[in-house]
């Protein structure tokens, strides 16, 4: 009896150290267990397939015990979840959170810690996060890394950029796991700031596909009060473990119990477009925090932005385009772009198209000495250039029903944008501007601090925050990259932190695959400030010597404004460039920006997508498709527009001719009336892509 007794016993705690939870469709299954040494690990599997082989969890704890061994399983709670929510703004009126949850307490012997690490499955993939929950053992503590393992099944074809703690701004590399090797890359490439502290840390989201066509994305979520988790390769092993973006003084997090870490996140379907379409990322964020959201609303924008990257116009008031020369007076050149009278003719160019908005780079004092020499007290963020009249300017703006939009340089003294950022606010509800843009190119201060550590998480976020207390908007450039913190702040409108299309004015610029990974990469966490639209493809036109050019098709520019989602759209060009092509243009000036409906038709990471969106307040739907440097033939189905109606269809498409690189500004417009039992064929050139507008007929 005693020996039938103990066999149950054991029988029984194996059964607590290894438990099983299923996505609603069961094709995705996550084991976990604890290890004789008490050590936690998963396992992930999809469709039977291992996906995840056995990998460890953990935490490291600075200057006492870690928790990452010696634990017991205290109890296991599980719940399903299955509901629908509405965001603000986004690519659909409503969003489905379906999924089931393991919560798994952990006792830890030698310390008597408590720690909980919460799993939920969802259909498209797994979310884990570690809980601190309140005790008397645990208040004030300091993380000194995370070991959050990703151990693959094997050589997987990977799209990745350098886990840099200060840029997301590169080129992706599309090599198998085994080729990844910062030592390799280009790093002439126009990036100006870079931090790569190992030659096998890679960022998230990772996207990657297997030789049996499974696609795998690992990332993270709601990142809050906690640094950025880059992703150090084991690269012969294809081990992947967590790597937290330290602060100035090496430690990782400063965190008081109860509390929890972002969520780690693994996507996985033999299906592209369940990857690209996934609303993971944010379902695992809070719900909205703003109690009236009437005043966050989408913007269509032109600005004063590209003609200083095409050199043709300087941020600075002096004009010499050279961030190192303040000595002396400020002698006007004539090529200040920031002027009353240039802000004017935008306005008027807005109005006339019907832009919501005009963003104005350059306008505040500063820019003369901005760059480069960690310089704490740059910008006022309220002083004008003697050539810009911001009350003219407004007054002149709001006669015309349009909005302008701020431009809040920091050059990375965050320190000064902090003490000076209810002033700036402000001046902003002085003049009524309902939204700006923030930038935070170069070294960070407080000195020492990395754009993606702790410290600049909290300030993106607080900025966020203090905007919404002024009912404002925030499109910030150069942040961390987003983990769907726009759920709970939805006035954080959008976002660069990725490598955007200023690239190809002076620099190697963005290869034609690039808009094709940024879906399956960075717009897993939110929309992004790409600014698309550039018509004068070339350089050159500015300037004979010039070699640079913006490496996609015109047709292409357009197609972007439905496959790189943003609420906040700028029409990126000069006003008139656009005056040259206006049969082009129209596109830009119908295509919508919120949506009620989103239909991912075809994808594939690197190569090709191809999406319709449903405007959200109207019948009209929108597809854009886009290719890398291969041309593509495909024939789409019509089946998403509504049954019983037809439309008028008008195709934007590359001419026959058409090339991104020897004639990208070949292009074809062509109308057609079409119904949900339609089929197009789409024929785009290298480098390009097709726009297209359905309008229902009466």
């Amino acid at each position: 009896m005693k020996y039938k007794l103990t066999t149950i016993l054991l029988l029984f705690i194996a059964f607590l150290n290894a438990q099983n939870i299923q996505s609603p469709s069961k094709n995705i299954s996550l084991d976990f267990k604890l290890s004789s040494d008490g050590i936690p690990s998963y396992t992930l599997a999809y469709k039977n397939k291992p996906i995840i082989l056995q990998s460890d969890l953990g935490i490291k704890l600075k200057e006492t015990n870690s928790l990452d061994a010696n634990f017991r399983i205290e109890n296991i709670d599980r719940k399903s979840v299955n509901e629908t929510w509405k965001p603000v703004l986004g690519e659909q009126s409503n969003i489905k959170n379906n999924y089931n949850e393991m919560t798994v307490s952990l006792s830890q012997l030698s310390s008597n810690r408590k720690l909980n690490i919460i799993f939920r499955v969802f259909d498209e993939g797994v979310a884990f996060r570690y809980e601190f929950p309140k005790q008397p053992s645990l208040n004030y503590f300091i993380i000194s890394d995370e070991k959050s393992q990703f151990n693959l099944t094997g050589n997987h074809k990977t799209f990745w950029i350098p886990g840099d703690y200060d840029s997301q701004e590169y080129v992706y590399n599309e090599t198998k796991l085994s080729e990844v090797d910062n030592s390799k890359i280009d790093l002439n490439n126009g990036i100006g700031l870079k931090s790569i502290k190992d030659k096998y840390r890679v960022q998230s989201p990772l996207q990657m596909k297997t030789a049996d066509g499974i696609y795998i994305n690992i990332f993270e979520a709601a990142v809050v009060n906690y640094p950025v988790m880059h992703l150090d390769l084991v690269p012969n092993e294809y081990k992947l473990t967590s790597n937290l973006v330290p602060n100035a003084i090496g430690d990782k997090a400063y965190l008081q119990a109860p509390c929890v870490s972002p969520w780690r996140t693994i996507m996985v379907s033999d299906d592209a477009r369940d990857i690209v379409s996934s609303k993971m990322i944010l379902n695992l964020n809070e719900p909205c925090k703003i109690e009236d959201t009437s005043f966050i609303k989408p913007m269509k924008y032109v600005g004063i932005w590209w003609e200083m990257h095409v050199g043709k116009a300087t941020w600075d008031y002096a004009g010499s385009q050279n961030a190192q020369n303040a000595a002396g007076n400020l002698i006007p050149t004539g090529k200040h772009g920031a002027t009353t009278a240039n802000t004017k003719r935008y306005i008027d160019f807005a109005a006339k198209h019907g832009f919501d908005g005009v963003l104005v780079e350059g306008w505040n004092v500063g820019w003369e000495d901005w760059f480069g020499n960690w310089k704490e007290n740059v910008f006022d963020f309220v002083t004008p250039y003697p050539d810009y009249n911001l009350k003219e300017i407004n007054d002149y703006a709001k006669s015309k029903g349009v909005k302008m939009i701020m431009h809040h340089e920091t050059s990375g003294s965050v320190a000064n944008y902090e003490r000076h950022l209810d002033r700036a606010l402000n001046l902003m509800k002085e003049y009524g501007y309902p939204a700006a843009k923030s930038g935070y190119v170069g070294r960070i201060i407080p000195r020492g601090e990395f754009h993606d550590g702790q410290t600049m998480v909290n300030h993106f976020n607080f900025v966020a925050k203090r905007f919404a207390d002024y009912k404002m908007m925030v499109n910030s450039h150069e942040s961390s990259r987003p983990t769907g913190f726009s759920r709970t702040y939805p006035n954080y409108i959008a976002a660069e932190a990725a490598r955007g299309n200023e690239f190809n004015a002076w620099s190697n610029g963005n290869p034609p695959m690039h808009e094709t990974i940024l879906p399956f990469t960075r717009l897993l966490g939110g929309p992004m400030d790409y600014t698309p639209g550039i018509f004068e493809i070339k350089m050159s036109v500015y300037d004979k010597s010039k070699t640079e050019q913006v490496h996609t098709t015109l047709a292409k520019q357009l197609a972007l404004y439905i496959t790189m989602y943003s609420p906040l759209q700028m029409a990126a060009d000069l006003p008139e460039n656009y005056e040259k092509y206006p049969d082009a243009f129209q596109f830009i000036k119908d295509v919508a920006v919120d949506w009620q409906e989103s239909k991912y038709l075809e994808a594939e990471p690197g190569d090709y997508l191809t999406i319709a969106r449903k405007d959200k307040h109207s019948e009209n739907w929108f597809l854009g498709a886009i290719t890398d440097e291969n041309k593509r033939t495909t024939e789409i189905k019509l089946d998403f527009l509504s049954p019983n109606k037809k439309y008028k269809a008008t195709i934007y498409q590359d001419g026959k001719t058409a090339d991104w690189k020897n004639n990208p500004i070949s292009y074809d417009i062509k109308t057609m009336q079409v119904t949900s039992k339609s089929k197009i064929k789409l024929s785009l050139a290298n480098g390009g892509g097709t726009a297209i507008s359905f309008e229902p007929i009466n």
